[in-house]
């Protein structure tokens, strides 16, 4: 991988090397037009960074894609790389009350003892319902707990959403809109084979194998990607952006900003009206802390494991290498914990050890044959802009594509909506402002 130096000039710069900011990319470069990527860090990707375990890329947070993730199955086919994705079935389960129970088909949840034989009913009805919601429109009023509660009853809404919510959300869970659950069942749903068993994605080598393949088709259409440059500001002199990074002044026609909105907030601070400052800094977000086992040994037969246990630090413990096989790890197990919390809660500020550390007992209580000893090797990796909090009324929120002035563009994964943030919708969305810029441009 070569360091590109930075160009006097472009036509689109682009700010962020995500998913979100190289298909956008990738779209005016199939079209000609010259332009450069801007990315903080050594690595593109974003949040689908990776890191080395063995001789094995390995992604720094959890991934997989739904079947019915059509944007991103469609650049992968675009690339021809079909031959790197592994769909399998998936064992989803539930902690509760000390005990583990599998969710993973219809007939699982009709012996999901937790709840009584009618609530279990109306359980799956409530899954069914919810994907018939046509209008999402219609939920933008309620919260997720008024809606679920009113979908499955009380005893439902207790056991099986109110931990989970509680678990991702933590004190911001009751904000949270209907139609951000409303659209987790529908993907789930839509993702399940002839026996109604879930099935994923996942892209062999990592998901940032994917963004390298995509930066790779990129730079041979002419495109320039620049790491290591963070942009500090950027500003329109005399028509022209100047974006400003530590290794010099880039001069664009047009720039597309990928990051979160409150930092895009940071670097037009100079120049942006108020009024345009306080709709980018009034979306709240959580961080995320994902603490990554490498074991000797197997934890469960579990892919997913939903923890419906509030003394419980962590929402998930999902174990990839029952997804994809420990032997692409040289025999390593990998467990991913993770926890999304304000950045101003203790546990952001831990040292890996000390995450470890305050993991373990939580880890061995719920596996109690689980010992340190199994631990070859720990990482934490964190996130401080992970999760936008998609309030009720979330579309009156979210800033407008286009910017205050001309030829500033954002495409952001907190405007991703009715969806929720993940790659498969920021390959969509940047493909689409990538392909509606190149047609404004060369028109």
């Amino acid at each position: 991988m070569t360091q590109n130096a930075l160009p006097s000039s472009t036509r689109v710069a682009v700010i962020g090397g995500g998913f979100s900011g190289l298909s956008a990319a990738y779209e005016l470069a199939k079209k000609g037009i010259a332009v450069t990527v801007l990315e903080a860090e050594n690595e593109l990707g974003g949040l689908a960074a990776a890191f080395d375990v063995g001789d094995e890329k390995l992604d720094r947070f959890y991934h997989h894609w739904f079947t019915n993730d059509l944007a991103v199955m469609g650049l992968i086919d675009e690339l021809g790389l079909n031959e790197r994705v592994a769909i399998n079935p998936t064992n989803t389960g539930v902690y509760f009350a000390n005990n583990f129970f599998k969710l993973s088909t219809p007939m699982d949840l009709l012996k999901f003892t937790p709840l009584p034989f009618f609530d279990r009913i109306r359980l799956g009805l409530l899954a069914l319902r919810a994907r018939k919601v046509e209008n999402w429109m219609e939920l933008e009023n309620k919260t997720a707990s008024e809606w679920l509660t009113e979908l499955g009853g009380e005893k439902v809404y207790k056991v099986v959403w109110e931990p989970l919510l509680k678990g991702k959300f933590g004190p911001v869970a009751d904000q949270i809109s209907a139609v951000w659950f409303w659209n987790k069942l529908k993907l789930r749903g839509g993702s399940r084979g002839k026996g109604g068993e879930e099935r994923l994605a996942y892209f062999k080598g990592g998901f940032v194998a994917l963004a390298d393949a995509l930066a790779a088709r990129f730079e041979a259409l002419g495109g320039v990607i620049v790491r290591n440059s963070p942009v500090n500001k950027f500003e329109q002199v005399d028509g022209v952006w100047q974006v400003h990074t530590p290794q010099g002044v880039l001069q664009a026609e047009n720039v597309i900003a990928t990051p979160a909105l409150p930092l895009i907030a940071d670097m037009v601070k100079d120049w942006a009206e108020p009024e345009y400052l306080a709709k980018l800094n009034r979306i709240n977000y959580l961080a995320n802390v994902c603490l990554v086992l490498e074991l000797k040994q197997s934890l469960s037969k579990t892919y997913w494991l939903n923890v419906n246990d509030p003394t419980f630090p962590f929402v998930a413990v999902i174990e990839h290498t029952n997804f994809e096989h420990a032997e692409t790890y040289g025999g390593r197990h990998i467990v991913y914990l993770s926890k999304y919390l304000p950045h101003t809660e203790a546990m952001y500020a831990m040292s890996p050890d000390e995450v470890l550390d305050y993991a373990l007992p939580h880890i061995q209580k719920m596996f109690p044959a689980f010992q340190r000893e199994w631990i070859i090797r720990h990482n934490v990796w964190k996130a401080r802009w992970s999760q936008p909090v998609v309030e009720k009324r979330y579309s009156s929120l979210i800033p407008a594509e286009q910017g205050p002035k001309p030829g500033l563009y954002l495409c952001s994964m907190a405007q991703i909506y009715p969806e929720d943030r993940g790659t498969n919708y920021a390959i969509r969305e940047g493909r689409k402002l990538g392909q509606k810029l190149a047609q404004t441009l060369a028109g």
